[in-house]
């Protein structure tokens, strides 16, 4: 027998636009609805207290924080891709200069549960005191620097092992020795966990090793957070302590101008006595003359210690001031009169 065909009613037609409507979309970039659900949920953990500073839209001590929209996404959009919770991303990933990195326990913890491997182990040895050198890079006088120096530390060696579940096989990661972060500049730091606690750091340091190596899908080529602070100063509130430029011109030496030097100046000579009009009576000087009257030459048959009155130098001047300009001006003239005073007392 024939089976009986279906008859479309109109209710079944309403309800197939419903159905539609309640699709289930996840976060994500692929569509439009996908990326508009990943926004609300990114304003919601922005407004929140519990989330790191990075992630909040308001920050009491920084105020408004643009990017904090942007950093949400980003950590649901990662937190996707590993099946983690969003929340425990946004606790354990820090961002440093732009970068994100994880925290050396979020590192374990991923390792231990991805099930690939038995809990992670570490092996510390106590290699007894050793003189290490390294290198030290400053800044002096705007030229970079590298100088050489040596310390004792106790050196102290660590490998983190697990056992791979599906061959049995032990796993090790690299050594790490305090001689290795003291040669690698890890050490010597400012605020470095090193030289406190070095045991906490050299177990970090081999997990975040081992998960590189053996892990990689887990990291997402993330570093843990203790290496990017080890590489980068970084402030107690995760900002970068990068050097500016008007950092390094204002701890540079004062530039100081170049010595002049004058040249030497052959010694002045005395300048002639000024003429100056004496009161015969009181002995007033009555002012200066304008013009330096010329030194005296001795004459013979002239008595050497008689000397012109101001009224007397005057005159002179003004007869030589004239004899002066009358050359200037008609020198044939007063060759003609010469010859005719010569002539007349002839």
């Amino acid at each position: 027998m024939n089976a009986p065909a279906q008859q479309t009613t109109l209710a079944n037609m309403r309800q197939q636009p419903q159905q539609e409507q309640h699709a289930i979309v996840s976060m994500g970039f692929g569509n439009e609805q996908s990326f508009a659900l990943m926004q609300r949920a990114a304003k919601l953990l922005s407004s929140s207290t519990l989330v790191p500073a990075a992630y909040r839209a308001w920050d009491e001590k920084k105020g408004d924080n643009p990017n904090a929209l942007a950093n949400c996404v980003v950590s649901l959009n990662m937190a996707q891709r590993m099946g983690a919770d969003p929340l425990m991303v946004m606790q354990n990933l820090y961002i440093v200069e732009g970068r994100p990195s994880w925290s050396s326990q979020w590192i374990i913890a991923a390792i231990n549960g991805c099930g690939r491997f038995s809990p992670l182990r570490f092996d510390l040895k106590d290699l007894g005191p050793k003189e290490v050198e390294y290198e030290v890079t400053k800044w002096v006088d705007r030229q970079r620097v590298t100088s050489k120096h040596k310390a004792t530390v106790q050196n102290l060696e660590c490998v983190a092992w697990a056992i791979e579940k599906e061959t049995g096989a032990r796993i090790d990661s690299p050594k790490v020795s305090v001689e290795m972060a003291v040669k690698e500049g890890w050490y010597g730091k400012s605020g470095s966990k090193w030289q406190t606690m070095p045991e906490v750091m050299l177990r970090y340091r081999t997990a975040s090793f081992f998960g590189k190596l053996y892990a990689p899908e887990l990291l997402m080529g993330l570093q843990s957070a203790e290496e990017v602070h080890d590489i980068i100063d970084v402030n107690p509130d995760g900002s970068v302590a990068s050097v500016t430029t008007e950092t390094m011109r204002s701890t540079a030496r004062e530039v100081r101008p170049a010595e002049v030097v004058q040249p030497e100046q052959p010694a002045a000579t005395p300048a002639p006595a000024q003429a100056q009009a004496v009161d015969q009576e009181t002995g007033e000087i009555k002012g200066a003359a304008t013009t330096a009257a010329p030194e005296a030459k001795p004459q013979a048959g002239v008595d050497q210690g008689w000397q012109p009155t101001a009224e007397e130098l005057a005159e002179i001047q003004a007869r030589e001031q004239a004899e002066a300009n009358g050359q200037q001006r008609a020198p044939q003239t007063r060759t003609r009169r010469e010859r005719a005073t010569t002539g007349g007392m002839e």
